[in-house]
């Protein structure tokens, strides 16, 4: 292949070759690129004699391209653009402060809530956008450099990922609830208390009988249960004592160790899947959306 230098030894020149039949005129590609009228003429001159071929008919007040100049203009065209978008993408990355984080509600209330305080002092000047759905959003498609998910890194083979926290889970109550109702030592004790079940619309989450499968124990749930679709809302009428649920300790560990909540039953499911960040393979991160990464990771 012959070496670019030597075949075209001006990127110069295809720009004032690209202007210049864009308006087959060189007097106003000249205007346009704040060059005289001689300088265009020249620079297409020497592109042509580099090529061995005529680009333009030359008439009066005027530049028409020939058949191989249109062509040729046609892909100088095309190439120009495409760097002109990598470049303007590259440039804009660079000035980007706003960062959106694709999340479930769940993590958005109860995980990233709580730590906002900290983002802020730690990235001032970052503008953090936290977009919730009841379903994982395609980032790729959606245009949102960072997700949080849960399940396997095999999962999603179109995008990078980023262990935040393991998958485990255990069962809370209000401590106002422990008090009218005793303390649950064992997962058996359990199924003697009014339970609360997260029924959720879209992910897949663990049920009550597959956790207490986990504890050895084959659970039939009464015909008459509050079930709720909402995790956040699962938490609250956990807090005004309606009952106990599950809870995945990324999400309640804050409100155990403030005293609001309480670990009870005595056994933690730990499944083999976990909550990472996600980011696309197909584009960069910038330098915003990596810094929030890097923090999501060192506050996990």
């Amino acid at each position: 292949m012959t070496p670019y230098r030597h075949l075209i030894p001006s990127a110069n020149a295809l720009i004032v070759f690209e202007a210049a039949g864009r308006h087959e005129n060189f007097t106003r590609a000249a205007a346009e690129l704040g060059m005289s009228q001689v300088a265009v003429s020249y620079a297409i001159r020497g592109l042509e004699q580099q090529l061995g071929v005529a680009l333009f008919e030359r008439q009066h007040r005027a530049a028409r391209l020939t058949e191989v100049g249109e062509r040729f203009h046609a892909d100088v065209s095309a190439g120009l653009s495409r760097i002109g978008r990598a470049a303007e993408d590259i440039r804009s990355k660079g000035r980007e402060v706003n960062v959106t984080l694709a999340a479930s509600t769940a993590f958005a209330s109860m995980w990233m809530l709580p730590r906002l305080t900290a983002l802020r002092e730690d990235l001032p000047d970052i503008d953090l956008r936290i977009q919730t759905s009841v379903r994982d959003l395609d980032l790729e498609e959606e245009a949102i450099p960072l997700g949080v998910r849960g399940g396997k890194a095999e999962d999603w083979p179109h995008y990078h990922s980023a262990l935040l926290a393991p998958e485990v889970i255990t069962a809370v109550a209000s401590p106002a609830f422990v008090e009218a109702h005793g303390m649950p030592e064992t997962p058996q004790a359990l199924t003697h208390h009014p339970l609360i079940w997260l029924e959720e619309p879209v992910r897949q989450a663990c049920s009550w009988p597959e956790w207490f499968s986990s504890a050895g124990i084959d659970y039939k749930p009464a015909s008459r249960r509050l079930a709720i679709n909402d995790y956040v809302l699962v938490i609250q009428a956990v807090l005004a004592g309606q009952g106990i649920a599950l809870g995945w300790t990324h999400l309640v560990r804050q409100l155990v160790a403030q005293g609001q909540l309480v670990e009870v039953g005595g056994h933690a499911l730990r499944t083999e899947l976990a909550f990472h960040v996600v980011w696309p393979r197909s584009r960069d991160l910038s330098g915003a959306a990596t810094r929030v990464r890097n923090w999501l990771l060192d506050h996990a």
